[in-house]
């Protein structure tokens, strides 16, 4: 319910409002007058006649008409107050800077109740409780330090916490990061992250809006509305980072799955942001670093030239764009002779381009020339320039600001010395430019950016699912649940087989028996070796429940006799035995984002090795690429050392299968296919579980 009064208010009257600026409401008021608000601002505080200039009013029933309301006293306070505002006074916007409401008892729960419903009676916008506020070119809303520099193409910042939310705009100022807004949401209680993302969406104009938006989210209240939202911006041209906190819980219960050992509410979040096409960060450098990347010019490719005068950081960029992906390309040729012999001698020009501690602020500008012009096979520029304290930096930074606005390439201004030239770096920032202090940081930053992929196409993959009969299964299966008196459960392995038949999923020939001589006719049939796996036990690898390469119908015997006296077992299963690399895939339901789907190596180490990427159910062919390609171990899926690749067409069309049939499934909780054998022809599944619930 955001609105033209919470936005761009005519008049704000700030309830609770004093003399005294280290306190919540004298602090506002401050922010308001420093920040040239230009509306009418009223204060309301009985015991003072006149705040910070202003003449106060003693009592909130003497208020004229006003738009928006900034509440700054005692919760228990609050409600009365709103309800006076928004009956009587025409307030139809609320900023609610105080805390002691749901976040901390149920009392405090029935309070934020009461408002919410006074403003939904009254159509009026609420931001808050339990938040620092609302800064924008309107009005500055808020009772903290810093007040960053405000830009229409800065970034817009949208954050669950309010002292993270100072935090974070500390780390962003020191880097010269502008800001076109920043949103302190609290407690969310009518208006939350996902719902300001909707309203930047629904009223975004590509000529005027900021493209850069950073989040800071606690909770994820509502997953399809941040998925659909964030996606929308970015395919707009927006460009969208975040941090979801709290990412380390995981289930309380004992898994039972290999999927329900390696999930996590983690493995959701990670889902969502991909499929959305998040930037996901994990601390306040990194979101921040990632927004100042978001101001420059996109990166066209992965090749970096570095030009530095101090050999120690230019390597460590070196390595730590290689770790991340990115590359840092020798240098050599006609042009490398050229560039050397402007400078001094003993500088090195392979890349990175080293002037040395000594080289000129004209050399600098030399360098960067060379890259922009001369050396084709370069995408970006870094530049790493800081001083020993004995010289000062005006001059190469003015050329490095130069260049920036020059140059088609962007260029990563890399500068360290911000004690012993501090007034050189302010004074570079102030020209509108941001500045990566540490290059280990940014590198980290870049790769993470470059790995993130672009937001998932909205539509459903159904071709070769069979939607009628999966759903036919299901309701079968959830039906004898219920008649079993029991709420969850694992499929049969012939229901298994089933259900993926219904989706397409090729799957290994076996048999499902009790009887010894029909099992050895069946292994006769396909053809020795086989696989004998006992059914009934979870876990068959730790019960002793798996037999390889059996050879004959007598061991055959000897293997079924040993498996039936297992404590659990129900039966024997065969299966012809193939090779190949072991792969997995699995999926775990988890509330409110539905089925996120597991890949990666498989086998028995799965759960040892984890080494799994994750997605959100539906997946796209793209998407199934994606999350193949960001495994640790794709080189052993690409083949190497002689080694035969997997067919990762297949592989990914299982996992699109597989993700298509869980969105019309949504019974199914838990679910492994592992392993499945794969080589350079074919990929199929040898061993599934699916957990049900009704």
């Amino acid at each position: 319910m955001i609105n033209r009064q919470l936005l761009n208010p005519e008049s704000i009257v700030v309830i609770g409002g004093s003399n005294n600026v280290h306190k919540p409401g004298g602090a506002i008021v401050r922010n308001l007058l420093n920040g040239g608000y230009k509306g009418e601002l009223r204060i309301v505080n009985p015991k003072e006649d006149e705040v910070q200039g202003i003449k106060a009013i003693h009592d909130a029933c003497d208020l004229p008409p006003t738009d928006l309301a900034v509440l700054v006293v005692a919760a228990k306070f609050c409600p009365d107050y709103v309800e006076l505002l928004a009956g009587e006074k025409e307030v139809r916007a609320f900023v609610i800077i105080s805390a002691g409401f749901g976040e901390e008892t149920e009392a405090g729960a029935k309070l934020e109740q009461r408002i919410l419903d006074t403003c939904e009676k009254y159509g009026a916008a609420l931001i808050g409780p339990n938040c620092i506020g609302l800064l924008n070119h309107h009005h500055h809303s808020v009772f903290t330090l810093p007040i960053p520099k405000l830009n229409p193409l800065g970034a817009d910042f949208i954050s669950g916490s309010g002292a993270t939310a100072v935090f974070i705009l500390e780390s962003a100022v020191s880097k010269g990061l502008q800001f076109n807004s920043v949103w302190s949401v609290g407690n969310g209680k009518q208006i939350g992250i996902e719902d300001v993302l909707q309203y930047m969406d629904e009223h975004f104009n590509a000529d005027t809006d900021s493209k850069v938006k950073l989040l800071y989210i606690e909770n994820v209240a509502n997953p399809d509305k941040l998925l659909f939202h964030a996606g929308s911006l970015i395919r707009k041209g927006c460009r969208i980072a975040a941090i979801k906190a709290g990412s380390s819980e995981s289930g309380s219960r004992a898994a039972s799955s290999h999927t329900g050992a390696i999930a996590s509410s983690d493995s959701a979040v990670e889902a969502l942001f991909r499929k959305a096409g998040i930037v996901r960060c994990f601390s306040r450098e990194e979101l921040t670093t990632v927004g100042c990347i978001f101001t420059l010019p996109a990166l066209k490719g992965r090749n970096f030239a570095i030009v530095t005068h101090a050999g120690g950081p230019g390597v460590m960029l070196t390595d730590a764009l290689s770790k991340g992906g990115m590359n840092v390309p020798k240098l050599d040729g006609p042009a490398t002779e050229e560039l050397k012999s402007q400078l001094f001698p003993g500088s090195a020009v392979a890349n990175p381009i080293d002037i040395l501690a000594t080289g000129t602020a004209l050399q600098l500008g030399t360098a960067i020339d060379f890259c922009e012009k001369k050396f084709d096979n370069i995408d970006a520029i870094a530049v790493i320039y800081g001083t020993p304290g004995l010289t000062q930096l005006y001059e190469a930074y003015d050329v490095l600001d130069k260049k920036i606005r020059e140059c088609s390439k962007p260029i990563f201004p890399i500068l360290p010395s911000l004690h012993t030239a501090g007034p050189e770096v302010a004074e570079f920032l102030a020209k509108g430019h941001v500045n990566f202090s540490d290059e280990v940081t940014l590198a980290t930053a870049l790769s993470q950016i470059m790995r993130t992929p672009q937001p998932a196409p909205p539509e459903l993959e159904l071709y070769g699912v069979d939607v009628p009969k999966i759903r036919e299964v299901i309701y079968r299966e959830t039906n004898r649940l219920k008649f079993e008196g029991i709420d969850s459960g694992y499929l049969a392995p012939d229901t298994v087989r089933e259900i993926l038949q219904c989706a397409g999923i090729p799957l290994v020939p076996e048999m499902v028996s009790t009887d010894k001589e029909a099992l050895a006719a069946f292994a006769q049939k396909v053809g020795f070796p086989v696989v004998a796996k006992v059914v009934g036990p979870v876990h068959k690898s730790d019960v002793g429940g798996v037999a390889l390469n059996i050879r004959t119908p007598e061991h055959l015997g000897l293997e079924f006799d040993r498996m039936m006296k297992i404590e659990g077992a129900t039966s024997v299963m065969v299966q012809k035995m193939l090779k190949g690399t072991e792969l997995f895939i699995g999926a775990k339901y988890e509330q409110r984002f539905g089925h996120v789907v597991l890949c990666g190596l498989g086998g028995i180490f799965v759960e040892v090795l984890k080494d799994v990427s994750s997605g959100l159910a539906p997946l796209s062919y793209a998407e199934a690429y994606s999350m193949i390609h960001s495994l640790r171990g794709y080189k052993i899926l690409k083949g190497t050392r002689g080694q035969q690749g997997i067919n990762e067409q297949k592989y990914a069309e299982i996992i699109v299968r597989l993700s298509t049939l869980l969105r019309f499934a949504t019974e199914i909780k838990e679910m492994d296919i592992n392993p499945l054998l794969a080589d350079g022809n074919s990929v199929v599944a040898v061993d599934a579980r699916i957990l049900i619930e009704r």
